[in-house]
């Protein structure tokens, strides 16, 4: 489930300061010598693609975690840290926008800010993006994605001394396993390749599970093209008009008549219809109530691991709209 779609949902403010700057100190430019530095220091990198003088939560993401003490302090023996920037009134430098530009067609970028974790060599390991919770929780994200690289390189060197082809293909199979789906097929075709050579009879059965997870994939991607066809267009002129009731009868009605969607998708589109009534009010007692019956609901959906990050959105959500209300001071 998408929590990032639903501070959308939840009207948070989008911040749109053009005179803010994101990086600054501590951020490198130059790709190259950056992975240079990473070589050197023996730390990933952390690669913020943003649009720092236009993208709201790139400039979100930059004021409540990447600008602040605690967060470098945090991962400067982690990570060497890379801006690529895609401003629209600052100007670049042309070698520079040539490179940011090759760099967002290289790693496959869609929207921003997409925050990449590399390797010191540039290859990927992980992706996230805007996360609530401040520099203490980001860290943690971070650190906790940091794993998968760790144990992705923990069984690739378990395949280098292995003298047997399966015992091989097992430990690389074993490393891609901490990657998503999305991102080993994205920059592992080296990879996969060997282990196509060394397990010729998928005796692993990974070829199976990745044609499995494949069609799990377009499944989701089908169910979610449907939400846009069939649903949004009824149900977003009455989230605008503030019909919220209407609009949960209308998704409640969807979801039964296509029993077959995901679990994780029934719960994205119910909570992003049912929220903002309550946020509006600023009741948190009734919106945090939604949760938990929806969650009651849906116990294989994956909103149960991210219930207390959820309440914690719809709490800033309903903050940040109370701070909005107050009068300005008089002078």
């Amino acid at each position: 489930m998408n929590l990032n779609n639903l501070l959308i949902a939840l009207s948070v403010p989008t911040l749109l300061l053009t005179s803010a700057m994101a990086g600054g100190d501590g951020w490198l430019t130059d790709m190259e010598a950056a992975k240079a530095q990473a070589a050197k220091e023996n730390k990933d990198l952390l690669i913020d693609f943003t649009g720092s003088d236009w993208c709201g939560w790139c400039i979100k993401l930059d004021e409540e975690v990447f600008s602040k003490e605690p967060f470098k302090a945090g991962v400067k023996d982690k990570f060497v840290l890379v801006e690529i920037d895609f401003p629209q009134e600052k100007k670049l430098d042309p070698k520079l926008k040539a490179q940011n530009q090759a760099l967002g067609e290289a790693m496959k970028i869609e929207g921003y800010p997409t925050i990449m974790l590399c390797d010191p060599t540039g290859k990927p390991y992980a992706k996230t993006g805007y996360q609530e919770g401040g520099t203490e929780a980001y860290v943690k994200h971070l650190t906790e994605l940091q794993t998968a690289r760790v144990k992705r390189d923990e069984a690739f060197a378990t395949a280098e001394k292995a003298t047997d082809d399966l015992a091989k293909a097992q430990a690389l199979v074993d490393g891609l396993k901490h990657l998503d789906l999305e991102i080993v097929d994205s920059f592992y075709g080296d990879v996969l390749q060997k282990i196509s050579k060394l397990d010729k009879e998928d005796t692993t059965k990974f070829a199976q599970e990745r044609i499995q997870e494949a069609s799990k994939k377009q499944a989701y991607e089908e169910a979610r093209q449907l939400i846009m066809k069939d649903l949004v267009p009824k149900v977003m002129p009455l989230m605008e008009g503030k019909k919220y009731d209407q609009a949960i009868v209308e998704t409640n009605n969807f979801i039964k008549e296509n029993p077959n969607l995901p679990d994780d998708l029934k719960v994205e589109i119910l909570l992003s219809c049912s929220l903002p009534g309550p946020v509006e009010k600023g009741d948190i007692a009734a919106a945090n109530l939604v949760v938990d019956e929806i969650a009651k609901t849906y116990p294989n959906s994956t909103v149960h691991g991210d219930i207390d990050r959820l309440k914690e959105m719809i709490k800033s959500a309903i903050d940040s709209k109370a701070a909005e209300a107050q009068p300005e001071p008089t002078e």
